[in-house]
């Protein structure tokens, strides 16, 4: 298994991988996403995020691992945040999620990051498991909150 960066004619394998995602997330039909906004994103002037593919040595892609980097005003430095990891169901078992997870560490490392964070779905265990054994833990006392677009407008239009 070979861990490497992807290139921009990686973009329609990133997509795939977010789709496959989608399915196992019970959200099939959630992807918005385009391989015009993946090439824009993640390969143009200022890239938004980084991705790691994993393939085998006849170069089939098996995982990804979908990343960008934040900062912390608590730590006054960078952090890495992993947006997505998925290992297609045929290599589960193989170390792939491991081989990746290793190789988003070194990364980290060397961007002088002092924290990885991501999330991860109340119902997926086997990635809960996974993560706890590399050493995670779970911010029981932190809620995620999101704001789509609609409030976004309508935040942005308030009067006071």
């Amino acid at each position: 298994m070979n861990i490497r960066h992807a290139k921009s004619s990686d973009a329609q394998t990133i997509l795939d991988f977010i789709h496959l995602l989608a399915d196992f997330e019970k959200e099939p039909d959630a992807v918005k996403t385009t391989v015009k906004d993946i090439l824009r994103d993640g390969f143009g002037d200022k890239p938004y995020f980084k991705c790691l593919i994993a393939e085998n040595e006849k170069n089939e892609a098996f995982g990804i691992a979908l990343y960008f980097f934040t900062w912390s005003t608590w730590k006054g430095r960078p952090t890495l945040y992993l947006e997505d990891l998925f290992v297609k169901p045929e290599a589960r078992g193989l170390k792939v999620g491991l081989k990746l997870f290793k190789e988003l560490s070194k990364i980290a490392l060397e961007n002088k990051c002092l924290r990885l964070d991501f999330s991860v779905l109340d119902w997926n265990t086997p990635a809960i498991d996974f993560y706890e054994k590399l050493g995670a833990s779970n911010m029981k006392e932190w809620f995620s909150y999101r704001m789509e677009a609609d409030a976004l407008i309508t935040t942005a239009n308030i009067n006071f």
